[in-house]
């Protein structure tokens, strides 16, 4: 979003303005055993006060402070019967008084001092509990949008959002879009070095999740996917352990867990 209407003290002057548009999105998934209607409504509706528009709207907000963002407009919404939706339409924010160091492939900080800037930009994130029809198996899905006009890249914002979300499996695209020039008129497709999204996860979360990456270098454009390596059933039930189960059934759950998680992972529905 690269077109705003300010009034004239509001107005920002884009002279030399780096026209690079850097978009993050961030594709969480929760996944969850629900053996009867009541489990699953009872699993939504903790979905729906654990991630309503309020505390959203709190993790967008330290999201802008992390890339270094002014808010200027939040628009908030909670639907019925479930899910909700956060924009906020950001401007250039605080800039740091140190100096103006080369973009580095690191991860971001956790909530800490801002640091950069950008200019006009915007951070959105939906939220889509779902459930299969034949109850069992119930999902929260969270689209995290970071897209950025400027210098820095929305990346930096990627090691939090990792800590705000309890996640099964996360999909992270990235891209590069437009060109900016330098003081000899050439155009620059990209301004910093990066070979994949991997390189803006810390080492200690990189280990916990098996990773496939989908680059094509020559569009800027990058993707990864995660998904958790360890499985303890007593994280996807809801209400209860396994200890009030069968070993039969158990079994049974972990094997329609598994493939859900699979088939989200692959992108493929997975005969069982």
């Amino acid at each position: 979003m690269c077109a705003l209407k300010l009034t004239p003290e509001q107005r920002i002057q884009l002279h030399g303005f780096n026209n690079l548009t850097k978009s993050l999105s961030f594709n969480m998934y929760d996944v969850c055993y629900t053996r009867t209607r009541e489990e699953r409504e009872s699993y939504i509706a903790y979905i729906d006060e654990q991630y309503n528009s309020d505390r959203l709207t709190k993790i967008l907000n330290t999201v802008s402070d992390i890339i270094g963002a002014h808010v200027l407009n939040i628009a908030k919404q909670d639907y019925v019967p479930q899910g909700a939706s956060v924009t906020l339409l950001v401007s250039e924010g605080p800039v740091s008084d140190g100096p103006n160091e080369s973009f580095e492939e690191s991860p971001g900080p956790l909530p800490e001092a801002v640091v950069m800037h950008l200019d006009k930009s915007h951070i959105t994130v939906h939220t889509y509990p779902e459930y299969h029809p034949n109850e069992g198996i119930s999902t929260f899905r969270a689209d995290i949008d970071v897209s950025t006009c400027g210098e820095i890249s929305p990346l930096k914002a990627l090691n939090y959002l990792i800590h705000s979300f309890d996640t099964d499996i996360m999909t992270l695209d990235y891209r590069v879009r437009g060109f900016t020039r330098d003081i000899n008129g050439h155009k620059l497709f990209i301004d910093h070095d990066i070979n994949s999204i991997q390189n803006y996860i810390p080492k200690e979360e990189c280990l916990l999740y098996d990773m496939i990456d989908v680059n094509i270098y020559q569009e800027n454009v990058f993707h990864t996917k995660c998904k958790l390596k360890q499985f303890d059933l007593n994280n996807y039930l809801f209400g209860y352990t396994k200890d009030s189960l069968s070993v039969m059934e158990q079994e049974e759950i972990t094997r329609r867990l598994k493939t859900e998680m699979d088939e989200i992972f692959y992108g493929k529905n997975i005969r069982s």
